[in-house]
Parts: structure tokens; sequence; C-alpha cells
């Protein structure tokens, strides 16, 4: 290895960015190319994992593959945005689209891993499940994170004391408009190319609040105790992004809690202006 091919990996393992043309790398052609650099910077992203993961202990519960009930708890969300016609396909997609991030599952999860800098935001999210030295002092602090039809998600997730906090149904609400409708095999036109059309400027918006409304239908059997949690939360802090506009943030879950299907009420306030 030359020290230009060195260089683009310390870039890499410091930052997720790295020279999509490949054209430091050994090959006679850009796939040959392409090939040979996505292997070496994905090797060395694993390798340093594992060195970072190696001075810290890893509790017990970390080491087994926890998993969740994930039909049961998409099953109000997709009823609520789909035709009956439809939730069946959903929820078979959705039911095997959650990845906990374990020292289980985080080799094969980098390795195999579309993009480049999916796999780098992956590793931090891993780190941080772990309280270990993230890669980058500028790595956002991800619990969770989507991808197509994929869902990955920290294992800090089974150790959250927020009642407001479901880091699953956010990163679900986003495949809705990442997944083209064609990919589960529903049909698509024009008008309807993804499994939602969410504004893209109310994107987390929309993840956000399907978050909040799903553990609010949770928590709350009745609609007084429904209205009561949602008083509590808009007292609480509101979601940690700058995309997000607290007001209309809360405005839309009392929307949502005020109606017959609150869920639709949600993606009615998230849609594409018409």
């Amino acid at each position: 290895m030359n020290i230009l091919q060195r260089t683009e990996i310390e870039r890499f393992l410091t930052s997720g960015e790295y020279d999509n043309s490949f054209e430091i790398w050994s090959g006679c052609t850009f796939v040959a190319r392409a090939k040979s650099g996505s292997a070496a910077l994905r090797g060395a992203l694993i390798s340093e994992v594992s060195t970072l993961t190696d001075r810290v202990s890893v509790p017990e519960c970390h080491h087994s593959g926890l998993d969740i009930n994930a039909r049961a708890k998409f099953a109000p969300m997709v009823r609520g945005l789909f035709p009956q016609v439809e939730q069946m396909i959903i929820l078979d997609m959705l039911e095997h689209s959650v990845v906990f991030l374990t020292p289980i599952t985080i080799i094969a999860t980098l390795e195999k891993t579309r993009w480049l800098h999916t796999a780098w935001e992956l590793a931090n999210l891993y780190l941080a499940s772990l309280d270990a030295k993230l890669l980058s002092d500028t790595a956002s602090g991800l619990l969770g994170l989507s991808e197509e039809t994929t869902c990955y998600v920290s294992m800090k997730y089974f150790g959250n004391n927020d009642p407001f906090d479901d880091y699953v149904i956010h990163e679900a609400a986003h495949i809705f408009h990442n997944c083209k409708r064609e990919m589960v095999g529903l049909s698509e036109s024009r008008r309807r190319e993804w499994l939602l059309e969410i504004d893209y400027a109310k994107r987390e918006t929309f993840a956000y609040a399907c978050e909040a409304y799903s553990r609010i239908l949770e928590l709350g059997e009745t609609r007084l105790a429904r209205i009561r949690l949602l008083s509590e939360l808009a007292e609480a802090s509101m979601p940690p992004d700058k995309r997000v506009q607290g007001d209309e943030y809360v405005d839309i879950l009392r929307e949502a809690v005020a109606a017959r299907n609150g869920w639709k009420r949600i993606l009615e306030r998230c849609s594409p202006p018409k």
C-alpha cells in the first residue's frame, strides 16, 4: 500500500469522506478500482472499530441478539397510514427491517452496507452505544439510521428512559419516503412513486411525530390519558433537530390525538403542498 492509499484510508476513518473515483487504487477499469478501494476502506474501518471496542468493557446484554416484536410494534402505524390491501405487504417488509448493532451483527453490517459513508456512520453509532471513542469528534450522535428498507438501531434503545422516544418507529417512518412502491411489489404511478409522499422539508418532523404519537398510543389507553401525555410532551424538551419546528411538531400531535385516525393527520400535515 502506497502513501496516497494510506492517506486516503486515514481520511476516510476520521471523516467518512473518500474519493469516489477511486483513482489511486489498483485495477484496469473503474469497477476494478472501486472494488479494490472499497475493500481497503471497509477493511480498515472494521479493523479500527475492533481496536476501539477492545478498549472498552462490553455489557453482557450487548453480546446477545436482543430482539423486539417488530410486527406488533409497526402494526398500528401501518394500519393508520396504508389501505388494508397494502398493509400485509408493508408489515412483511418492516418485520425484517430492524437491525440492532451488536457485537454479533456489527462486522457483517459494515461488510454488507451498500454505501461506504453509511458504514462509517453505523460504525460511530455502534461505538457510541458502547461509550467507546468515536472515529471523529464531529461524528453525529445518531441512535438510529435508515437506508432503503433497513433500520439500523443502537443498543441504547433498550436503555432509553425518555417515555416519548422510539428510535425504531422513527427510522421506520423514514423508510416510507426512502423506499419506492415497486421495491416491495406495489403498483406505482407518476403521483405515487414512494410508499408515502412526504415533503422533503418535513421528513424529520414526520418521523419525530410518528415516534411520539406511537408512544402516546402505547402509554395512553383512553383519550383523556393521551391528552395528558401530550401536555407532558409539550412541556418537555423538543426534538434535538433544527429541521423540526417545536410549535408545529406539538400542533401536529395535538391534531393527531384529537383525530379518529391520528396517523393520517400526521401524514396530511407533512405531505407536499398540492
